[in-house]
């Protein structure tokens, strides 16, 4: 067929197919969707003619036919600026849409920023103008009035990065007591036994769960934990261990929760010569690959994360949930700062 039909065809509606053959457009539409109401010799006339016209619904007939609006949503609680700072979540990000290209769907993105109840409205404005089949949920807060406005919105959702619970909507994309464990193990097996950990803000439920399950294995190894509550952003991290660290004198490692703060940590230990002190991050990325000295991270993969996420909740919109994939076991990556405890 030539370039010039199939640019025709592209235009050619239900309505033209049913003229030309002479049929009702409920009989092609019939035809077309494999539904009854059609007999054996017409539906052949109808799909005979739509291969000759190299002929496909446009994707907003197929939403509207299932009811659906192949859009998946997801509301960004950050400040737009430090989130383009953050590997992880471009990484993350590019995860989630590469599934759903593969799957033909589209991806909706809003920023809201970190004023309260702005992604709620989002929410409401998708639901009532049903703007997306469902979404994708980061950041959970401590105290989060989400999955219930969620789920009295009818709306599925995936709560990044939990526990599978059908009813809640949340999943596995990581194992945050497994990863604890590995990094406290391996500033063990250096022989520190007084550490700092350099959190993120504490509303974040996963930053909570971190910290608890840093401080219980420590409590396994006989290591003491120093907690202190970082902002994400490496110069606020670089500030807090400038002011902090005179008061660390015993602490011989730090763990950063993620890769950006770990460049701030690295700074202020690097001016203060303190290079002595092992450091390792929750989140790995090209920044812990080309600082001087590299720092050893945990690579979790957000990438696969985002792409679980994203399969996971086109199971839930298609009522599948016993589909959601495992956690992706992380891996950790040593560099440079992993340094042995100073003796004496």
């Amino acid at each position: 067929m030539s370039s010039g039909k199939k640019r025709a065809a592209a235009h050619v509606t239900i309505h033209e197919m049913a003229r030309r053959l002479g049929i009702s457009a409920a009989s092609v539409s019939y035809a077309l969707n494999g539904r009854p109401g059609v007999g054996e010799a017409t539906r052949e006339r109808v799909l005979a003619l739509a291969r000759e016209l190299d002929w496909h619904p446009s994707s907003s007939a197929r939403a509207l036919s299932r009811s659906r609006t192949d859009t998946i949503g997801m509301v960004l609680r950050r400040d737009p600026e430090l989130l383009g700072q953050e590997p992880y979540y471009m990484s993350l990000l590019s995860g989630v849409e590469s599934v759903l290209a593969e799957a033909g769907q589209s991806l909706m993105l809003r920023m809201v920023g970190t004023a309260p109840g702005r992604d709620l409205d989002v929410y409401r404005q998708w639901s009532a103008e049903r703007r997306v089949d469902g979404v994708i949920v980061l950041d959970r807060l401590v105290e989060d009035p989400r999955p219930a406005l969620l789920r009295s919105l009818g709306m599925p959702f995936v709560m990044h990065g939990l526990r599978l619970d059908p009813a809640t909507g949340t999943q596995v994309v990581e194992d945050l007591v497994t990863d604890a464990r590995v990094l406290v193990d391996h500033l063990a097996s250096l022989g520190h036994t007084d550490i700092v950990d350099v959190t993120g803000p504490l509303n974040l439920a996963h930053e909570v769960e971190r910290r608890d399950a840093v401080a219980a294995e420590a409590a396994v190894c006989g290591i003491r934990v120093q907690v202190v509550e970082g902002d994400y952003t490496r110069a606020g991290a670089e500030r807090l261990v400038a002011d902090r660290l005179p008061s660390w004198r015993e602490a011989t490692a730090v763990i950063s929760s993620n890769d950006v703060m770990a460049l701030g940590i690295l700074r202020s230990l690097t001016v203060a010569g303190r290079t002595d002190v092992a450091l390792v991050s929750w989140d790995d990325s090209m920044l812990c690959d080309i600082s001087a000295p590299s720092i050893t991270a945990l690579a979790r993969h957000p990438d696969v994360q985002g792409q679980r996420s994203a399969r996971n909740l086109l199971h839930a919109i298609d009522a599948d949930p016993e589909q959601a994939e495992p956690p992706m076991p992380s891996r950790l990556v040593v560099r440079e700062t992993s340094v042995p405890a100073r003796r004496g």
